[in-house]
């Protein structure tokens, strides 16, 4: 085994097998899930399971999704390369990390400030130059940068908040688990087609955890 204890070949094989097997195919998405070392967005004790099918707990009661549900949250958002984009729920960065390989600018909100700050830490010293990261209340967005050509939420909301519609530009899509608290949500996509006008497309069903905040669950 090489000195990345393999982690290289187990992540061509989550590429292979987990992503372009089950429909992923933007080769944008692809080249960054095959680029991003996983295992460096995992505690120490985890990495061994940085490419499981699976997601894993990475403290605060807080987990990182499953590699699937990444490639499929950030293929949804339709991204060219070269936009600005938001993402709620920075977890252990990974997600901000794949979105950083694709999008000119990545603004990261995570609520649990000991995540934050680790993920802050992480994205750097992986290059992630790209990715700003603060600790606040995700449902309401981060107006200072608006408008966003995509939003991804990683945590299910009770509706979708208008604060995240209205700092979408035109054209840009926000993705964002919907539903019970507790149980299975259904993963959404609204797209901005007009100032005041929206069209909202069902991604299929998803499970996780609840979103907390002003325009969340309390």
């Amino acid at each position: 085994m090489n000195r990345d204890n393999g982690f290289e070949s187990r992540r061509a094989s989550m590429v292979e097998y987990q992503l372009r097997a089950r429909g992923i195919e933007s080769p944008l998405v692809l080249e960054a899930m095959g680029r991003v070392a996983r295992e460096r967005f995992v505690p120490e004790r985890m990495r061994d399971c940085a490419y499981d099918d699976s997601p894993l707990p990475i403290g605060a009661g807080q987990t990182i999704s499953q590699p699937y549900i990444v490639a499929l949250m950030t293929e949804a958002l339709d991204l060219e390369g070269g936009e600005r984009v938001l993402d709620i729920g920075t977890g252990s960065g990974y997600a901000a990390a794949v979105l950083g390989c694709i999008a000119g600018e990545v603004f990261s909100i995570e609520r649990v400030e000991e995540l934050a700050d680790r993920a802050a830490r992480t994205l750097a010293a992986e290059g992630f130059d790209n990715v700003e990261v603060c600790c606040g209340d995700g449902t309401m967005g981060w107006p200072e940068h608006q408008p966003y050509d995509g939003i991804v939420v990683a945590a299910g909301a009770p509706a979708v908040p208008d604060s995240l519609t209205h700092q979408l530009a035109v054209g840009g899509h926000l993705v964002i688990p919907v539903g019970s608290e507790h149980s299975v949500q259904t993963l959404m996509r609204v797209t901005r087609l007009a100032e005041d006008g929206f069209r909202t497309d069902n991604l299929g069903a998803v499970r996780f955890v609840p979103l907390l905040g002003e325009q969340g669950w309390s």
